[in-house]
């Protein structure tokens, strides 16, 4: 796994400063009303229950355009809170915060929804062995943050992107000709090219398709589309295989209604798009006063 979800100072950075950019362009017209010296203070309130993340983009963004701009936090990353806390307070320039307001806002709300909801994935499947993970659903440009928030509330990554790991699926099993000519060639470009500790996953949709996965080599499979009591038959014919060090992962039809029963059959590891692509924004507001 590559670790540049590691770099996460440059990753701020950059987020930060392209959506600034997208917003402000030449400069904020509104804010310009307001006179330059006037100094503002605020303060964030969650109007609604849920897991904050997002602290770090959120300040950089009054930061950025206001270096002496001051917050004081009452709740880290990971917490979750009820609707009505106060999150945190904010002094400094007045145009400078109301510029930097709703880009702010946008990460808070954003990176907290995809924590919430992996939260609840998580407390779903307690007491199991599985874990939950993300998938390349993410919003575009936004990647290592939302990946970012699902660890935050307690899930795990899957890969980062195309470039850290091997995920066979149907239509690459298709284009190389099969699942153990697929897996050859990506056995072949580990010991040779790619990083030797570099992921290869293969998708499955039969228990036939699982056999030969394992015969191949297979040491991650997943297993998509399938009830739970196919996922119990997969579970059962990698433990019969003797083949240790295997994984199954689940993937498609995952809720928060079937995620309990999918964990329940002896898996792995659930993928969810979800987490990541179908949020609703947290709902939080900024109430601002002039000093």
């Amino acid at each position: 796994m590559s670790d540049t979800l590691h770099d996460i100072e440059a990753v701020i950075t950059d987020d930060v400063t392209r959506a600034l950019a997208e917003d402000v362009r030449g400069g904020d017209l509104t804010a310009s009303l307001i006179p330059a010296a006037a100094r503002g203070q605020a303060r964030v309130i969650a109007k609604e229950d849920g897991v904050i993340a997002g602290r770090e983009w959120f300040e950089r963004c009054f930061t950025e355009l206001d270096p002496d701009c001051e917050l004081f936090w009452h709740v880290e990353d990971g917490k979750r809170v009820a609707a009505g806390v106060q999150l945190c307070e904010i002094a400094g320039n007045a145009r400078a915060m109301l510029t930097a307001e709703r880009s702010a806002l946008n990460f808070l709300q954003t990176l907290s929804a995809v924590a919430t909801k992996t939260r609840a994935f998580v407390e779903a499947v307690a007491g199991t062995h599985a874990k939950i993970l993300d998938t390349r659903k993410t919003l575009p440009g936004l990647r290592q943050a939302q990946k970012y928030a699902v660890r935050v509330g307690g899930g795990t990554n899957h890969r980062i992107g195309l470039f850290d790991g091997i995920l066979i699926k149907e239509n690459h099993i298709m284009a190389a000709g099969g699942i153990r000519p697929a897996l050859v060639a990506a056995q072949a470009l580990v010991q040779h090219q790619a990083p030797r500790d570099t992921m290869i996953e293969i998708e499955v949709e039969t228990l036939e398709q699982l056999h030969e996965a394992l015969d191949c080599g297979a040491k991650l499979i997943l297993i998509d589309n399938m009830s739970p009591d196919q996922m119990r038959d997969a579970v059962k014919i990698v433990a019969a295989s003797g083949k240790s060090g295997v994984e199954l992962e689940a993937s498609g039809g995952v809720n928060l209604q079937t995620v309990r029963a999918i964990a329940e059959t002896g898996v792995h590891r659930i993928s969810i798009g979800g987490l990541t692509k179908d949020i609703k924004a947290l709902d939080l507001s900024m109430r601002f006063t002039m000093h």
